[in-house]
């Protein structure tokens, strides 16, 4: 049986995501945000926790959420994590799913390489789901660990999400039938 810590270790490009970390902040005089809400866990949520927060959230106590791998958390409590649909394709060539406290939810990426150049176009998982098209400020950091481990893929983040949404039309309607 494989140690239960390397099952939840972060891929590569992930980790060093997490070691660089997303900056936000709340302006109270323009009573607007700055930055990405978003907080990368060092390694993938225990599936215990995952099953507590997943029942809870859809209101069955009979699904687990074992077919998420979540890897970080906005102080919202918005969950970000790979949605693991695709028969025998490694954990880095998942898609991308937003599952919202307030019961949004929706596809944000094809897979890692896809994400990571989200996140160097300036955009954390909420802000994506919620607005692809909106102005950010590109961060240099992100853009080298995209360029390192997802070469040659940059694209549009609205491109991005709009081709990870094609592919799964019908998540929400997935989610929705485990919703109590």
């Amino acid at each position: 049986m494989a140690d239960i810590s390397e099952d939840l270790a972060l891929p590569t490009a992930l980790a060093e995501v997490a070691q660089v970390g997303f900056e936000w902040e709340w302006d109270e005089e323009t009573d607007e945000a700055r930055g990405c809400d978003f907080e990368p866990y060092d390694r993938f949520e225990e599936p215990d926790r995952t099953a507590w927060w997943f029942r809870l959230w859809t209101g069955n106590q009979e699904v687990d959420g074992s077919e998420f791998r979540f890897f970080g958390a906005t102080g919202a409590g918005d969950y970000t994590g790979f949605w693991l649909v695709r028969p025998d394709a490694a954990i880095i060539d998942q898609p991308v799913v937003h599952i919202g406290s307030e019961g949004e939810r929706g596809l944000i990426a094809r897979d890692l390489g896809d994400l990571l150049w989200l996140f160097a176009a300036g955009l954390g998982p909420a802000e994506a789901f919620r607005d692809s098209d909106s102005l950010t400020q590109p961060n240099e950091a992100f853009g080298a660990i995209a360029e390192r481990h997802a070469p040659g893929r940059r694209r549009a983040p609205t491109q991005i999400v709009t081709a990870a949404r094609a592919e799964f039309p019908h998540f929400s309607d997935l989610i929705d039938a485990m919703c109590r």
